[in-house]
């Protein structure tokens, strides 16, 4: 679904461990199902041991092993919300799977129609003759160059058709270059390939052996490079690559120590990254000593089926956090249906963990209503390729999506969470309703869904992460509008007045810290300034209020 940014996945490990707290911690209002629909239980972990991988002397963490997880990060001190956990340059960075067209140095997407350019030495499109990222580490570098030399050739006669294909093969050999260094290659092959099961996926493994595999060796004539290792290399990546890039860059990268973190689908920290590259982790909640240290590899707004059936393809594992075992998902139904025989109840799985499982309605006094798993795989598919195919910046249409679906999606549903995201957006900055020209009732309505959103965060993303500070930026806009036509239109009390600058400042301070850890350059880093000379504005009125 459209948001102002993508959500950042880090292609991780397939470890994971069910998270510390029950689905009742985690979230009080939590609702209650019947007897059969509970959340499922999870075999006990086995008692971890502390090993040594290097100095982790006075780091915020320390690597566990576990046969269950194999290698993972825990607190060695409580760590407070926002506290730096660790800085790290990458191994290796690189275009992503599927893209288009895109200059090997700085990154830039090209258009070969209208910038023919290409590097002397090697053939392959640039950007320009002067490419800032032509000849470093993280761009084009003269080993790379040297490599791709004796296929200049076919570089050269290859169109955007022929070339797109081939850039699934250059992370690999970016990879495979890291062996002049042994320190940073060992730590390239500490990571999981899952080869094992990836062996036993088709699909997946052919098209590894046709697209780089037999490219590198066959076709461009590079028989330096094992088969095997090249497979294992092609596993490293689908398993552990970060999706990072600033400025619409959108590139793949794989991080030593990062790679620890252990998957959980309420995640306790957040990630950034800068134009070069440098990745920062923060915790976005207290994580207490001895905790283990999360971040989700698949889109948190997403329901439990459609996360797992992520994880399982991409990531190999089949994972039983917490959220997962809930059929409720901590209450937040983000992935229930309503149910078509009664009017109170939703319609949730039987056993969350089992993919196959009939769903069924919740509500006691319903007469039973089920729905085999399979229907609601193809309900979700149809209903996501609608939402896909919507116009992402036309109020109207996100607007008629939400109430074609009223009566068949829970209001929490990750369909219609994606939907309200774009709306919450567009409602204040779009043609038609810009925030100072929308009526009362648009006010209040996009007040109302930033209130709903934030209510399914707080508890699927809590705490200081990217997407609430965005949303708390988002609702202080038209708090503070109907606030001010208030006090013009004399309707709102002194004690009403400051009761509600209050929580636009609220807003704002908490926005202004989350975003403060974003990019200065990036949409998210100026949002978070915003923010800041806003809230500085609003204390100013409540001084002045104050004082009169």
């Amino acid at each position: 679904m459209p948001g102002t940014r993508k959500s950042k996945k880090s292609g991780r490990k397939g470890r994971h461990r069910h998270a510390a707290g029950s689905a009742s911690e985690r979230c009080r209002d939590v609702n209650v199902v019947k007897d059969d629909i509970l959340p499922q239980e999870v075999p006990e972990v086995p008692k971890d041991k502390e090993e040594d991988f290097g100095n982790t002397e006075n780091l915020p963490y320390v690597i566990r092993v576990s046969d269950v997880m194999g290698r993972y990060l825990v607190a060695s001190r409580d760590l407070r919300p926002g506290e730096l956990i660790m800085t790290v340059d990458p191994l290796v960075v690189g275009p992503p799977q599927g893209c288009q067209p895109l200059c090997l140095g700085c990154y830039k997407k090209l258009d070969l129609e209208e910038n023919a350019y290409r590097c002397e030495g090697c053939g392959w499109p640039q950007c320009c003759l002067g490419c800032p990222g032509k000849g470093t580490e993280y761009g084009h570098s003269e080993a790379e160059c040297r490599l791709y030399q004796s296929v200049r050739p076919k570089l050269l006669g290859a169109d955007t058709s022929a070339l797109t294909p081939l850039y699934l093969a250059v992370v690999p050999l970016r990879c495979l270059l890291l062996q002049s260094d042994p320190d940073r290659w060992r730590t390239l092959l500490s990571m999981e390939a899952h080869n094992d099961i990836r062996r036993k996926l088709p699909v997946i493994w052919r098209n590894n052996q046709e697209n780089v595999v037999d490219r590198i060796r066959k076709e461009w004539g590079m028989t330096q490079y094992e088969e095997d290792i090249i497979h294992t290399i092609c596993g490293i990546l689908e398993v552990n690559a970060f999706e990072v890039g600033q400025d619409d860059l959108s590139i793949r990268a794989l991080y030593p120590s990062a790679f620890y973190m252990a998957h959980d689908c309420v995640p306790n920290t957040a990630h950034t990254d800068d134009q070069h590259f440098q990745l920062r982790v923060r915790a976005t909640t207290k994580i207490h000593k001895g905790t283990s240290i999360y971040l989700s590899y698949a889109y948190t707004l997403q329901g439990t089926m459609k996360r797992r059936d992520h994880l399982k393809e991409s990531k190999f594992f089949d994972c039983a956090c917490a959220r997962c075992s809930d059929a409720t998902e901590l209450g937040t139904y983000a992935g229930a249906l309503k149910c078509p025989q009664c009017t109170t109840g939703v319609v949730i799985s039987t056993r969350p963990l089992d993919r196959d499982a009939s769903w069924r309605c919740n509500n006691d006094t319903c007469t039973g209503y089920t729905i085999p798993a399979s229907s609601v795989r193809l309900l979700m598919d149809k209903i996501g390729d609608e939402v896909e195919a919507l116009d992402e910046s036309s109020i109207p249409a996100l607007e008629a999506f939400l109430r074609r679906y009223q009566n068949v999606l829970h209001p929490n549903h990750y369909h219609c969470l994606g939907v309200q995201h774009s709306l919450c957006q567009l409602y204040g900055k779009t043609p038609g309703f810009l925030i100072n020209d929308m009526t009362e009732e648009q006010l209040r309505h996009k007040r109302d869904i930033c209130r709903q959103l934030l209510k399914v965060v707080d508890v699927l993303e809590p705490g200081y992460s990217r997407l609430r500070g965005m949303l708390l930026y988002e609702l202080h806009a038209p708090l503070m509008i109907l606030t001010t036509r208030g006090v013009e239109a004399h309707t709102i009390s002194y004690r009403d007045l400051r009761s509600r600058l209050k929580e636009v400042a609220a807003c704002l301070e908490e926005s202004s810290i989350i975003l403060s850890f974003e990019p200065k350059t990036s949409h998210e880093g100026m949002m978070g300034i915003a923010a800041k000379e806003a809230l500085i504005r609003v204390r100013e009125w409540q001084r002045i209020i104050t004082d009169s």
